[in-house]
């Protein structure tokens, strides 16, 4: 017979999910699978964040077949910063995991987190070796982790996207920051706790398409540098990167006319006038972000609001 979980689990895995239909049940099975090796009192929390597809019913069964699944249903799609985060929260475990529900984050490395937190580690992170990935998309990867060496309060570590294991008073410490937008693997390294990491190869989803389009990992990068952003005050930045791209189109006129022969002058004045609008825009959008960030604070806006809990204690 399965061990009701108690209130306080030594672990608890966060899944967060969004149109994982496929996933959930396969996901829970692994997990549980991999924790049964390692830990008798332990837990799972799915947070849901608006599907479109079957995710809420997969999520269902999973609940109904083991009691050691939990799940947290949002009202409607409040990002993946602050779902995620939330999930991590409400967990109640003296260890957190947190991982995606796609397969992406190999169930196979949770014994190894327990393991080193166990042996007094309070972050244990996994970091993807390299990946093959579109020249597009690996240029704004690595201009986002060179933006936060140079201009952030704090570094991030290369290639890791959250995926790991978290002590509990990591999670308090980021808690008591109150950031009203969490750009959590960030947060991580500033609360100052140690940090070990283990390297994986990154396998393909096991099935349904990404959310993460290019809009949504742009969004994300500039999350990293900025901390939040929200609505038109997000606007100015955006537009930065489109200038960005013109300055680097009027560039290559530039080279072509002076191949040619030609006269560049009016190219590079092109490129001057963009620099300089770019510039303008770049800390419009950085005086934004702040303005709305101490709106936020003020406000003391929740991370997510709750439509409904699956399988946890009344008084949970």
């Amino acid at each position: 017979m399965l061990k009701i979980p108690t209130v306080s689990p030594e672990i608890t895995v966060v899944i967060p999910c969004r149109n994982e239909e496929l996933n959930v049940e396969k996901i829970a099975a692994a997990v549980i699978g991999q924790m049964e090796t390692v830990c008798a009192d332990f837990d799972v929390l799915f947070i849901e964040n608006e599907s479109s597809d079957g995710t809420i019913e997969a999520i269902r069964r999973a609940c109904a077949r083991d009691p050691r699944v939990k799940a947290i249903i949002n009202t409607r799609n409040f990002g993946q910063l602050r779902s995620p985060t939330h999930g991590i929260f409400q967990a109640k475990g003296r260890a957190i995991i947190g991982m995606c529900a796609d397969f992406q984050d190999p169930p196979e490395l949770l014994p190894e987190m327990v393991r080193r937190w166990r042996a007094g580690t309070d972050i244990v992170l996994g970091v993807r070796e390299f990946e093959k990935s579109s020249p597009l998309h690996a240029a704004m990867r690595d201009m986002s982790y060179s933006l936060q060496r140079r201009f952030g309060d704090y570094p991030i570590i290369p290639h890791a996207t959250g995926f790991g294991l978290y002590s509990r008073r990591v999670v308090d410490s980021i808690r008591e920051l109150n950031e009203p937008e969490p750009f959590f693997r960030g947060l991580l390294v500033e609360t100052g706790y140690k940090i070990e990491t283990i390297e994986f190869h990154r396998p393909p989803r096991a099935a349904g398409e990404s959310n993460n389009g290019f809009f949504a990992l742009l969004d994300f990068a500039l999350h990293g540098l900025a901390s939040s952003s929200k609505g038109l005050l997000r606007a100015p930045l955006y537009v930065t990167f489109f200038i960005g791209m013109a300055c680097v189109f009027t560039l290559l006129g530039a080279l072509y006319s002076m191949i040619v022969g030609a006269n560049p002058r009016m190219w590079l004045f092109a490129t001057l006038v963009e620099g300089q609008f770019g510039l303008l825009f770049l800390f419009l959008g950085l005086l934004g972000v702040h303005v709305r960030l101490i709106s936020d604070r003020t406000r003391g806006t929740p991370l997510v609001l709750e439509r409904e809990r699956i399988n946890f204690a009344p008084e949970d």
